[in-house]
């Protein structure tokens, strides 16, 4: 049975003993030591699978190279055999290591640039996904099997959905990622069998270096997008080392009266209910989560799908000769961030960033419309964004705040909680188009809701053009027998591109990028 802890603002001279504070709370729930369910670890498997496809499409994207670069330009000394970069080979003579903190750096890069990873959304968003780097790091370089590192990463979910659940961030403009520094530590914890005193406080430190604001994801958005949860996994090692050292955190880290409750978030008089499993009772918030079809923002993704089906319905709906104005009814979120609403001009400017371009639904809503789908790469390209029946199209479709889309969007019921939203599209003629979608088609309550088998189709999509089939066929292999792995294989979690894939000089020379590092 879940166990709800009620979490408020203590005075400095009121009395909060460490075992009643939330920090304390999840260590608890990460030091205890209960199975694995099978179809969690089923899932595990395949976010495994999820995160491998992502990354494999980044390998040489301009974040990933450069934090390659500093990766590589700290390898392993002592302590420890070192974690696998992805796309370098991690066993052999040809093995190019890097320590677990700057590991987690790299692959947490990898796995988020794309934005096409799993999702969870509720009082506030996540990418849950973002746990499994800095755990699967810290396992490759102390020689963890796999049994652990599936115990590990089923508390990295746990814990950050639990707080996702319970805790908003972005009403305070902090962004989303000061959740991960607590749930990865905490995964990381029990990945090591650590005792709740250690586990604690490196939970403290995990949120207390995490913690920013949401201007990475406003305006003009920077590559630090993808570098964000990275960071906080990275974070997330150091505090643990920093914790297994002897060091402490500040405390209550979450319900003191300088700390982020009172400053950051709802304020002295604030409380919040969260959620975590009581003890004895098995970690399963993985399977409330759900991975994307299309590499766009989750709010995107019924959209996406909508446009697909209106683009088979009505071709007509891709000339923008056609069409008067096209208004997506949707929920306060998806309006404001990714919407109109946001009153962003970058949101309608062609030359804008893909990260930027990502957060728009009207210009992902325009393109999925004309294509009929959406692809990772060619649907951000400039000479795509740039087209002129594309920019014409674009700058005629808005956003609308809906208050039951809105309602649903935070409902807790599973069975009504929506992305989506209702479509008005008028028409030269004057003819009206409605139509309406609740969850994307891969959402588990979808049209085609995502299995084992649309994650290995996704990563072979993806890897297909960056790793040699056999490569494929071994990681795939290797990935299923998750629990039964030794260290040994733990070690051979990776994905090794082509030969030619990664310029050699870029990846052994992290010089060829200047740097301080």
């Amino acid at each position: 049975m879940t166990v709800t802890h009620h979490v408020r603002v203590y005075k400095s001279e009121e009395e909060l003993p460490r075992e009643e504070q939330l920090a304390w709370k999840i260590a608890e729930v990460a030091a205890d030591p209960v199975a694995v369910e099978p179809e969690v670890v089923d899932m595990i498997i395949n976010r495994i699978i999820d995160n491998a496809s992502v990354a494999a499409a980044s390998l040489n994207r301009g974040p990933i190279v450069a934090a390659r670069a500093q990766a590589l330009s700290h390898p392993v000394s002592t302590g420890g055999a070192g974690s696998a970069i992805f796309g370098l080979p991690s066993t052999g003579e040809a093995a190019e290591k890097s320590s677990p903190e700057w590991t987690a750096w790299v692959n947490g890069v990898a796995v988020r640039e794309l934005d096409y990873h799993d999702t969870f959304l509720a009082a506030e968003y996540s990418h849950p996904g973002d746990n499994i780097p800095p755990i699967l790091a810290v396992a490759q370089h102390v020689g963890k099997d796999g049994a652990a590192l599936v115990r590990g990463i089923a508390t990295g979910y746990e814990i950050q959905m639990d707080l996702v659940r319970s805790i908003c961030l972005h009403k305070h403009k902090i962004d989303h990622v000061a959740h991960i520094g607590p749930s990865a530590a905490a995964g990381i914890g029990t990945l090591l069998g650590l005792d709740v005193e250690t586990i604690y406080q490196a939970v403290g430190q995990g949120l207390h270096t995490t913690t920013a604001t949401r201007q990475s994801r406003k305006g003009e958005i920077s590559t630090w997008k993808a570098h964000a949860p990275a960071f906080a996994g990275k974070m997330a090692v150091e505090a643990v080392d920093r914790a297994m050292r002897g060091q402490t955190s500040p405390s209550p880290i979450y319900e003191g009266e300088d700390g982020v409750i009172a400053w950051m978030l709802d304020g002295p008089d604030a409380s919040y209910d969260v959620p975590l499993p009581a003890p004895g009772e098995a970690k399963r918030a993985i399977l409330d989560s759900y991975t994307k079809e299309h590499s766009a923002e989750y709010q995107a993704q019924a959209w996406i799908d909508l446009a697909r089906k209106l683009h088979g319905e009505r071709p007509e709906l891709a000339d923008p000769a056609n069409v008067k104005a096209i208004v997506l009814h949707t929920s306060h979120h998806t309006h404001y961030v990714i919407g109109s609403g946001a009153n962003d001009p970058q949101k309608y400017d062609p030359r804008a960033s893909r990260e930027t371009l990502d957060h728009s639904i009207p210009y992902i809503f325009a393109v999925a419309l004309q294509d009929g789908g959406w692809h990772h790469v060619d649907s951000y390209a400039p000479e795509r964004a740039g087209r002129a029946d594309t920019v014409e199209l674009w700058h005629r479709i808005t956003t609308a705040e809906d208050a039951e889309w809105t309602r649903r969007y935070h409902s807790e019921d599973p069975a009504e909680k929506a992305f989506g939203g209702r479509v008005e599209i008028e028409l030269a003629n004057g003819e009206r188009i409605v139509d309406e979608i609740a969850v994307a088609d891969a959402h588990p309550l979808g049209a085609r809701p995502f299995v084992r088998a649309d994650y290995i189709r996704k990563f072979r999509i993806l890897a297909e053009p960056v790793l040699e089939e056999a490569e494929i066929e071994r990681f795939l292999t290797l990935v299923q027998r998750l629990p039964k792995l030794t260290a040994d294989e733990v070690r051979e979690l990776n994905i090794v591109a082509a030969p030619g894939v990664i310029d050699q000089g870029v990846a052994t020379n992290p010089a060829a990028l200047k740097g301080l590092f």
